[in-house]
């Protein structure tokens, strides 16, 4: 692991030289391959390197952030003093500053035990290919799989850095791995597409690679000579796939940001029931082997599981350091993200909802006609009220059992009325890239014929 650390105290040093009250930096250095087979045939060949620097000053209650990739003393110089000039003439922004309470120093073994890189290395591109082509093969093994979108796989290694003037350093190396395969099944008019795909810290949690080609194919298969149930309101099961989509949504809805701009419709609803009784949420960033976790957030405060909703009840905001003094409270809960650019916004790391008691066959036993969504598209939620709507695809389910694929459907509610009546399964997988298991909610209004 290169160390970015003396790099990260230049910046600082320059910063102050020019004039800063305060700084930090933060430092990403990443290489990536990826490859891609269509058909049989190789294509998408990439290699990727980045790097990049992102300094924030401080200056008499004004901010100023910029970034760049020219990590020489001179470089630096000019990019600390550029953003000096910078703070010096933006209007004030008394709330921003450095974490009060910053992890000084950071533990060793909190990195170890997170086990965020992968020590057996990084595949070569003539590896990606053999795996991405296993992929392929396995789905057009399949009768009735009629084409190929492609199968493409990935691998990433970056090593994270962050420094303060308040005496905070910390650095980290992350891996990852990726691969995925779509196909389309049928002729004409008639086809219909699927994929399969999975990400992983480590090589050895990806899924076997013939495995997800032949999950594409059969989803795709499953798909063939949909048609649409009829307008009106239906008992409704998310499939994992989809239903992690429901946490994306509350968490743009308890975001700091946007309970400080009022633009939220769980802005008063804190320490408030808005889910149901047992349903619990956490975002846990101390999760080992997990694409979310991390040793400290993006100003260098400590990461620590925080249940959001406990019992039904919303017990926090996602808040940076900014948000928390805006909202008058005491301190940041250590959900600052940061970008490469410098900027800091509070975010969710590994966010989860707790499994329930229920199998997903017992969710749907009861069920005399429904709809299971296993794909969701457009986006059309209005976060000042609530309002969802999104279209979707999947299967009726007619007396307890998955029936005929659906597609050209429309799904509607409103996410307070959702989230009071969600049921979770119990098949949460966290490894499969899935945040939330199945889950059923009732009454909802669907658009089809």
């Amino acid at each position: 692991m290169t160390d970015l650390l003396p790099h990260l105290e230049a910046a600082l040093k320059f910063a102050r030289q020019h004039g800063a009250d305060h700084a930090d930096a933060v430092m990403l250095r990443g290489r990536s391959r990826s490859a891609m087979i269509r058909q049989g045939q190789a294509e998408g060949l990439r290699h990727a390197e980045s790097l990049s620097l992102g300094l924030r000053v401080f200056h008499q209650g004004r901010v100023a952030t910029v970034s760049g990739n020219d990590v020489t003393p001179e470089a630096l110089s000019q990019l600390a003093e550029r953003a000096c000039a910078m703070a010096r003439v933006v209007p004030p922004s008394p709330d921003d500053g450095l974490a009060d309470e910053p992890l000084m120093p950071v533990p060793a073994s909190t990195i170890a035990k997170l086990d965020l890189f992968d020590p057996s290395g990084t595949p070569d591109t003539p590896a990606l290919l053999d795996r991405a082509r296993e992929m392929e093969d396995a789905a057009l093994s399949h009768a009735g799989i009629t084409n190929s979108s492609g199968a493409s796989t990935s691998t990433t290694l970056q090593d994270i850095a962050l420094a303060t003037s308040a005496g905070f350093a910390g650095q980290y190396q992350r891996s990852g791995h990726s691969c995925g395969v779509s196909v389309l099944a049928g002729t004409g008019t008639g086809m219909q597409r699927d994929y399969a795909l999975h990400s992983a810290v480590h090589q050895a949690d990806l899924e076997n690679p013939a495995r997800l080609g032949h999950e594409a194919a059969r989803r795709a298969l499953a798909r063939l000579n949909p048609t649409r149930p009829r307008t009106g309101l239906y008992p409704v099961l998310f499939d994992p796939r989809v239903s992690g989509s429901l946490l994306g949504h509350l968490a743009g809805a308890i975001n700091g940001s946007a309970i400080v701009q009022g633009t939220s419709f769980l802005k008063d609803r804190l320490d408030e029931a808005v889910f149901g009784s047992g349903v619990t949420i956490t975002d846990d960033p101390t999760l080992p082997r997990l694409a979310g976790s991390r040793p400290f957030d993006g100003e260098g405060t400590a990461c620590l599981p925080l249940d959001l909703v406990k019992d039904g009840q919303l017990r926090h905001w996602l808040l940076d350091s900014r948000c928390a003094r805006r909202l008058g409270l005491p301190a940041s809960n250590g959900r600052a993200n940061r970008t490469g650019g410098g900027n800091v916004h509070p975010g969710p790391s590994n966010l989860f909802l707790h499994a329930g008691t229920h199998s997903p066959e017992e969710l749907r036993r009861d069920i005399r006609e429904g709809v299971l969504i296993t794909e969701l598209m457009g986006n059309a939620i209005n976060m000042l009220t609530g309002d969802y709507s999104r279209g979707g695809s999947g299967f009726m389910i007619r007396n307890g059992e998955i029936a005929e694929p659906v597609s050209g459907i429309t799904v509607a509610g409103n996410l307070l009325d959702m989230f009071a009546r969600l049921i979770p399964a119990n098949d949460l997988n966290l490894m499969t890239g899935h945040h939330a298991p199945t889950i059923r909610i009732d009454q909802m209004s669907l658009a089809g014929d």
